[in-house]
């Protein structure tokens, strides 16, 4: 019989830093929840998934970006590049055989990365207001010419945030992420895709989930939008949601 029980842990990365993460072993394939900006593996959806395959007796990992949550760092030093490089590291060291990825906001762009790093892993992807292209799209684009320039000249703005201390935002996250835009053209992701998106979210419009439906080479995408479902999704019923989807892709 396998241990199922949750192994919290540290993984080591260059330069003396680690990464914070939970490991529950179980039947294949694994789940990986990949977090959103600031955010961390403690959050409402994060513990709902692991409670489900926990049940389930599901191999499960999530883990804390550096500079979020309980890993080293800082955050004004990341980079959607130096997250993704952490997500693989996490994975590369934590799990074996096939993988379902589900991406929450900024994870749902890293785990694009991840799939297209790893293509003979990845068997599924299930986005939760997933936000490819965000520091382009909706961070860049949404500044105002001042704003602009003092982040090219100063390397650092702040951000008002409705979820508490405002974010900081680098030149290096804007500068990075332009080389890494996915929706410009054709994802070569060919497994199953399921996008769930609340179409009251203020903070990822979701348009954004029937952008990347469009872009993925995959037929086998499916949208879900919850009318009046927020940015976050995590009441009882948007939770439910979440493993019952997660369901069809492990069944």
């Amino acid at each position: 019989m396998i241990d199922t029980t949750d192994r919290p842990g540290r993984l080591a990365r260059p330069g003396g830093a680690s990464i914070a993460y939970r490991d529950r072993p179980g039947k294949r394939p694994t789940v990986v929840f990949l977090g959103g900006f600031r955010s961390d593996m403690t959050g409402s959806k994060a513990a709902a998934l692991d409670a489900h395959c926990a049940a389930r007796g599901q191999a499960f990992l999530r883990f804390d970006y550096q500079g979020h949550g309980a890993s080293s760092g800082r955050f004004e030093d990341g980079t959607i590049g130096s997250w993704t490089a952490d997500a693989l590291a996490a994975i590369d060291t934590l799990t074996a055989g096939d993988l379902v990825l589900v991406g929450s906001s900024m994870g749902g762009w890293i785990m694009l990365e991840v799939a297209l790093a790893r293509p003979g892993r990845v068997r599924a992807l299930l986005g939760i207001a997933a936000a490819p292209d965000f520091t382009e799209d909706l961070i860049w684009a949404r500044m105002d010419a001042p704003t602009r320039a003092a982040l090219e000249a100063e390397g650092l703005v702040h951000q008002a945030s409705a979820y508490g201390e405002p974010y900081p935002i680098t030149r290096a996250l804007i500068a990075e992420g332009r080389g890494r835009l996915r929706l410009r053209t054709k994802i070569p992701f060919r497994g199953q895709v399921r996008l769930l998106h609340g179409q009251c979210d203020p903070d990822v419009p979701w348009a954004r989930s029937l952008a990347l439906a469009a872009a993925l080479e995959t037929e086998d995408v499916r949208c879900v939008l919850i009318k009046d479902g927020d940015h976050r999704l995590s009441r009882d019923s948007d939770l439910a949601l979440l493993t019952a989807t997660l369901d069809t892709l492990l069944d």
